[in-house]
């Protein structure tokens, strides 16, 4: 974790990155509050805090005998992975100008960058 954002926010975050790629998929059970705080090395109460955000975006369903669950709205997790994904896209940009690249020198390089190391 890092220091620059909320904790909460960072497990937010990582739980999102979990599910959009899969390694919990959907309609599949995740790890209760108090697993996933000791596997995250934190405070239950701020562990519950994410998953509260989570299930405010209908990330996660709560249900009242079985626990928390993954959406099963495929969907959902695809906008959820193309929104994460902009975000990382408009970071490089701004990044990129910030070191003196134009938008379409900024592609230029990254696409570049790419092929150079597929």
């Amino acid at each position: 974790m890092t220091t620059d954002r909320p904790i909460y926010i960072q497990l937010v975050d990582e739980i999102k990155l979990r599910i959009i790629t899969g390694f919990y998929k959907p309609g599949e059970n995740i790890p209760t509050v108090r697993e996933l705080a000791a596997e995250a090395e934190v405070n239950p109460n701020t562990m519950q805090r994410a998953l509260s955000e989570l299930e405010e975006s209908e990330l996660i369903i709560t249900h009242r005998t079985t626990g928390r669950t993954v959406t099963e709205s495929t969907e959902l997790i695809t906008n959820t992975k193309k929104t994460i994904a902009k975000d990382v896209v408009l970071r490089f940009l701004t990044k990129m100008q910030t070191l003196g690249f134009q938008k379409n020198e900024a592609i230029q390089f990254a696409v570049k960058e790419i092929n150079e190391n597929e």
